[in-house]
C-alpha cells in the first residue's frame, strides 16, 4: 500500500495521492500565482504577500522549490495583467521591479516565456511615447553599423530574416521563326520571338542578420546585404505579426520586410521613433 505524495499518509492500494490532497495542492498553486500576480501588477505590501503565500504553501503541500517557481509564474502573470491595456505605466514597472528584487528572482527565471523581455520592451515604448530616447539596451561588443553623429542605438534584433520583392519576367507564346522570300535567290529569316511579356512579383528571402534601430535609421547587416534606411525616406509602414514591412520614397524602390519574431514591438518601436 502506497503513501500519498502530499500528506504522507496511506493512500490505498496502488495509489499515490488522495483526491482531496491533490485538489488542495492544485488550488494552492493557483492561489499563489494569483496573489503574486495581483500585487505584481498593482503594487502592495510585499512582506504581507510573502507571509500569505508561505501560509498557502504550507496548507497546500507546496515545497520551497516549487513555491519559488510559482512566484516566478505569478510575476509572469503580473506582466500579462500590466499589459491588459496595451501600455506599461511607470507604476506597473516599479511594482514588477520591486517584486523581482524582493524575492530575488533572476532575469533568466523570469524570461522563460519572454515576460522579462516584454517588460523591458514596454518600458522602451513608454519612454519613446513620452518623447524620451531610451537607453535600456546594453550591447556587448561592436556593432557593424556606421552611426552618424548624435545617433544612438535604441534596440538590436538578432537573427532577423530580411525579405525583398523581386519582379520576374516571362514570355507567353512565341515562334520558332520563319523564312520569307524577298527577292529571287534571297531569303530573310525572322528571328524567333518570345511572345507576350508577363511580369510577376514575388517576395524572396535575401539575407539573415542584425537589425539595428536608432533614433534616425533602420540598419541591417548580414553576410550579403548591408544598408540603412532613414526614417524620413520611408513613406509607409506595414505591420506583420512577426515583423514589419517598409516602403521607401523612391520611384524604383520595392517593398522590404524584416522578420524579427515580435511584430507588436517592432512596429510600435519604429513608427514611434520615426515621429520623434
Amino acid at each position: 500500500m502506497g503513501n500519498c505524495i502530499y500528506c504522507g499518509k496511506p493512500a490505498g492500494f496502488l495509489r499515490k495521492t488522495h483526491k482531496e490532497c491533490k485538489q488542495k495542492h492544485d488550488q494552492g498553486k493557483s492561489e499563489i500565482v494569483s496573489l503574486v500576480g495581483k500585487v505584481g501588477s498593482e503594487g502592495g505590501d510585499l512582506k504581507h504577500l510573502e507571509s500569505s503565500i508561505e501560509q498557502v504553501a504550507a496548507n497546500s503541500f507546496v515545497d520551497s522549490e516549487s513555491l519559488r517557481a510559482l512566484v516566478a509564474s505569478g510575476w509572469e502573470k503580473a506582466v500579462e495583467l500590466a499589459f491588459d491595456d496595451g501600455l506599461l505605466s511607470e507604476q506597473e514597472e516599479t511594482a514588477l521591479s520591486e517584486l523581482k528584487e524582493h524575492f530575488g528572482l533572476s532575469q533568466q527565471a523570469l524570461d522563460r516565456t519572454g515576460s522579462y523581455s516584454k517588460l523591458v520592451k514596454g518600458a522602451v515604448l513608454r519612454d519613446i511615447m513620452d518623447g524620451n530616447l531610451p537607453e535600456r539596451m546594453k550591447v556587448d561588443g561592436d556593432l557593424p553599423f556606421n552611426l552618424q553623429k548624435t545617433e544612438k542605438v535604441v534596440w538590436v534584433f538578432q537573427n532577423v530574416n530580411y525579405y525583398e520583392e523581386k519582379t520576374r519576367t516571362r514570355y507567353v507564346g512565341g515562334s520558332q521563326g520563319v523564312s520569307i522570300r524577298i527577292a529571287k535567290g534571297l531569303y530573310y529569316r525572322t528571328g524567333a520571338f518570345k511572345g507576350e511579356r508577363v511580369q510577376t512579383s514575388e517576395t524572396i528571402h535575401a539575407d539573415t542578420g542584425l537589425l539595428g534601430i536608432t533614433n534616425k535609421h533602420i540598419y541591417f547587416a548580414g553576410p550579403s546585404k548591408m544598408f540603412r534606411i532613414a526614417f524620413n525616406k520611408i513613406v509607409a509602414f506595414e505591420p506583420f505579426s512577426d515583423g514589419i514591412g517598409v516602403q521607401r520614397d523612391a520611384q524604383t524602390a520595392k517593398p522590404q520586410s524584416f522578420q524579427t519574431g515580435d511584430g507588436w514591438f517592432t512596429y510600435n518601436l519604429i513608427t514611434n521613433l520615426a515621429q520623434l
